[in-house]
C-alpha cells in the first residue's frame, strides 16, 4: 500500500501553509503528497441542452485556468523538495470531494488550512475545515 497524504489547496495563504506542512510531514514519513484543488460546481438538472453545452465549455476553461494559475505554479515551486508531488483538480463540494479523493487514493491523512477563500455563507454555516474534520475518512490535520 502506498503511503499517500492529501492536501487541499485553494490558492490562499492558509492553503499554502497547509501544503508546506504536509510536504514536511510527507518528507519525514517517506510519503507521497497529492495536492487537490476543488472547484465548487453545482449541477442543475433543469438546464436545456444548449445551457449544458455552455456549462461544459466553461467547465473545461475553468479546469485549464485552475491548472495554469493554481496547481501548476504550486507544483513547480514544490519540485525538488524530496517528496513525490502530484496534483488533481475536481469539481464538487470541497470537503466531500477531498474525502472522495482520499478514499480513491488510499490516503493516510488529509491536510487543509483552517481558513481559505471562503464565502460569508461558509463563515456563517460552517467552513470546509470544520466539515472535513467531521466527515473525513482518515485523520485530518487543520493547519492554522
Amino acid at each position: 500500500m502506498a503511503n499517500i497524504y492529501v492536501a487541499g489547496y485553494d490558492g490562499s495563504t492558509a492553503g499554502r501553509r497547509a501544503v508546506d506542512y504536509a510536504v514536511a510531514r510527507a518528507e519525514a514519513a517517506g510519503a507521497e503528497l497529492l495536492v487537490a484543488h476543488v472547484l465548487e460546481w453545482s449541477p442543475y438538472s433543469f438546464l436545456t441542452p444548449e445551457e449544458i453545452a455552455e456549462r461544459h465549455k466553461r467547465r473545461t476553461e475553468e479546469l485549464k485556468r485552475a491548472e495554469s494559475a493554481v496547481t501548476g505554479p504550486l507544483a513547480a515551486d514544490l519540485s525538488g523538495r524530496g517528496v513525490k508531488i502530484s496534483t488533481e483538480i475536481r469539481y464538487g463540494h470541497v470537503a466531500e470531494t477531498l474525502c472522495e479523493i482520499a478514499k480513491e487514493h488510499g490516503a493516510l491523512q488529509i491536510f487543509i488550512g483552517r481558513t481559505g477563500h471562503s464565502t460569508v455563507v461558509e463563515r456563517l454555516f460552517g467552513s470546509v475545515a470544520g466539515t472535513l474534520a467531521q466527515i473525513a475518512p482518515v485523520p485530518c490535520t487543520i493547519v492554522p
